[in-house]
């Protein structure tokens, strides 16, 4: 099975374990319940876990309510304010969609043209498609509406060529500095370790070194330059993150499928790559991190036509107010992209971190 193969069939088994967890732990708990009842089961051992569930569930919870208290802002509308998003600390006085609405606007399925040829009669047939309205947010009453679309677009497009970019450096160069010896590799390593370390030290001659380029070269409204330059920075990172990683592959696996006639080609893509999903999955988190969440760049370099969404959440702060209510909407709207990738990458996540282990 080829490697794209093997991660779509990951992520229809995450959706699958997903979609059925509920019914799983309902069986579970009818299984322990029978247990009780019939002795084959503990009742000590259930409590100690149904303990040491409820402590974990209270820890979850106190770190998940900051984000639960920006909910409550957003649901409170134009009324939230900072020290006071609701009536009380957990429920909002007069909860409204307002803010979410006016962060994600109109929906509608725009209508197309098609024209098809007969080729007998060289006649044409049209058919207009229609329109389809999903969501019209007038209807409740918001008039004018945000520019998020247009930033989650652009958003997109530079965190896509980031991912792309990224990967497409990142897991040759790994997998070369891990399986091959070569004159000067570990100048190339040292490298790369330098570059993950002077960033923060030379940040400013940095940005205004970066910022005179990009205005020489016109690329200050490029965000294909600017999700390069994303790649380029995730790079020396992650390109190390995930050489440890394969390194702890061992080489007897790459021995036997060359003894099975492979290429070398098909022994990375069939062998090692699969056997180093975890790092794999690890540096695609970074990555799209990178070219999600950076501000300062996109925010010096790009027009805003062409701004991210960091730098559209940025400018929703005013000279005197801020919008509490659409700033946290549109805050919530901004993470759950990133939220929702790491949910479909979170089995791998820790042990790619750990450096320990395979998974095939």
């Amino acid at each position: 099975m080829s490697l794209a193969r093997r991660l779509a069939a990951s992520v229809r088994e995450d959706v699958v374990n997903a979609a059925t967890a509920p019914a799983r732990a309902y069986d579970h708990a009818l299984y322990t319940i029978e247990g009780m009842r019939t002795g084959d089961v503990d009742p000590l051992e259930v409590a100690k876990t149904v303990l040491i569930t409820l402590g974990a569930l209270a820890v979850v919870s106190i770190m998940l309510y900051p984000i639960y208290y920006v909910f409550i802002a957003a649901l409170q509308g134009e009324g939230a304010t900072l020290y006071s998003p609701g009536s009380d600390l957990f429920v909002p006085s007069e909860p409204t969609l307002e803010a979410f609405l006016w962060v994600i606007g109109d929906l509608a399925i725009s209508s197309y043209r098609i024209a098809v040829t007969i080729p007998a009669t060289g006649y044409d047939i049209v058919v207009q498609t229609p329109a389809i309205e999903i969501l019209d947010v007038s209807d409740y009453g918001v008039e004018r509406t945000s520019n998020f679309p247009l930033y989650l677009k652009n958003s997109l497009y530079v965190a896509a060529v980031t991912v792309t970019v990224g990967m497409a450096l990142v897991v040759p160069g790994a997998y070369v500095l891990s399986r091959r010896r070569f004159v000067g590799r570990m100048k190339v390593l040292y490298g790369y370790v330098l570059f993950t370390q002077i960033g923060g030290g030379l940040g400013i001659a940095a940005l205004i070194a970066l910022y005179l380029i990009f205005v020489n070269m016109g690329w200050t409204n490029s965000r294909f330059m600017l999700g390069l330059y994303y790649a380029a920075v995730a790079v020396p990172f992650n390109t190390w993150l995930l050489k440890t990683y394969m390194d702890s592959i061992p080489v007897s696996y790459e021995e036997a499928a060359i003894m099975d006639g492979a290429s070398p080609a098909r022994v990375a893509w069939e062998v090692v790559l699969p056997l180093a999903k975890p790092g794999l999955a690890t540096i695609l988190i970074f990555i799209f991190l990178a070219g999600w969440t950076e501000f300062v760049i996109a925010n010096l370099m790009l027009e805003q036509q062409y701004h991210t969404l960091p730098v559209g959440l940025y400018a929703l702060i005013g000279d005197y107010t801020i919008p509490w209510g659409r700033f946290s909407a549109f805050a919530l709207c901004f993470a759950f992209p990133i939220v929702l990738v790491y949910l479909f990458a979170q089995r791998y996540i820790e042990s790619g971190l750990s450096f320990g282990g395979m998974e095939g």
